[in-house]
């Protein structure tokens, strides 16, 4: 088994959670992509025949596609959820003084709803924060009604390969996020019994002036490193001036430095079948009010 020292994905979910609720007075004046791909996300429910009446904005942020969603759907009951309580916050705020929707805080792997509870899941890029994709699409799979669906988008392994590639340079401690494969998502998805997953993914590039407004834009993002192998000290100016001086070398024709973002957008359909949860000991457990009992007929 890796170690979580080693492993690129594992987040330490307490430090995720204070870089989220630091960043979130900031996060909207910086969160151009995040809109950006929102909209696209937003714009896919014009090729799914649905009429949800409850809808989950899942790692909603600061509400930045609340608006589009319940114009869109204005007769539908509508929760955000997000892991830093001054993000849902936020996102309660959008919704007028009249129409402000029920707000949740919590963390993606343990979803505090019952069986069957929406038609639509949206989540626009906050799977990277899963510490379990697989449990987490057991829970969608759960709380999805059958023929709902799950819509998202989250970041590819592609994401600030250019600011990762500058620390290697420098030495081997694990400065940037690792980022889900596609194909392990459409799995888990797969595997948690979620139906027919259709996938695809683009690539933006933002650039820079220098490499401290990108880090300062990860800050304002709640995107700033919370590896749980991370390296724990302060970071050297010498250190510091080594990752600038790999990274100077990448600036484009225009002298510009590039940050490359890779988006994977999805969906998928929730189904009927029964929910299936593995205990540490390694036995499965069926929840048992997802069982249906046969009736016998004469």
């Amino acid at each position: 088994m890796k170690d979580a020292q080693d492993d690129p994905l594992r987040l330490d979910p307490r430090v995720l959670r204070r870089r989220l609720e630091r960043a979130a007075p900031r996060f909207d004046g910086t969160a151009v992509l995040h809109r950006e791909v929102g909209r696209r996300l937003v714009e896919r429910l014009d090729y799914i025949r649905l009429q949800p009446q409850a809808i989950l904005d899942l790692g909603c942020a600061t509400g930045v596609n609340t608006e589009a969603l319940r114009r869109r759907y204005p007769k539908a009951r509508f929760v955000a959820m997000d892991l830093a309580l001054p993000m849902v916050e936020q996102a309660r705020r959008r919704g007028g003084r009249w129409r402000r929707p029920p707000g949740v805080c919590g963390g993606l792997e343990q979803l505090p709803f019952r069986n069957d509870s929406f038609d639509l899941v949206f989540s626009s890029l906050a799977f990277h924060r899963v510490p379990d994709l697989s449990a987490t699409a057991r829970e969608l799979q759960r709380i999805l009604r059958p023929d709902g669906v799950l819509m998202f988008a989250t970041f590819g392994p592609d994401t600030l390969d250019e600011l990762r590639r500058a620390w290697q340079a420098v030495d081997v401690d694990p400065h940037v996020h690792g980022f889900v494969d596609m194909h392990d998502i459409g799995d888990a998805l797969v595997n948690a019994r979620l139906a027919d997953p259709v996938m695809d993914m683009e690539h933006f590039t933002l650039t820079y002036d220098a490499v401290a407004d990108l880090v300062g834009d990860l800050d304002a993002l709640g995107l700033r490193n919370a590896l749980v192998g991370r390296y724990r000290g302060l970071t050297t100016p010498r250190r510091w001036r080594a990752m600038e001086a790999a990274y100077n070398g990448l600036r484009d024709a225009d002298g510009r430095l590039p940050a490359t973002w890779e988006v994977a957008y999805g969906h998928a359909w929730g189904t009927d079948a029964q929910t299936q949860m593995m205990a540490e000991s390694g036995e499965v457990r069926v929840p048992l009010d997802t069982l249906s009992v046969p009736r016998r007929t004469r």
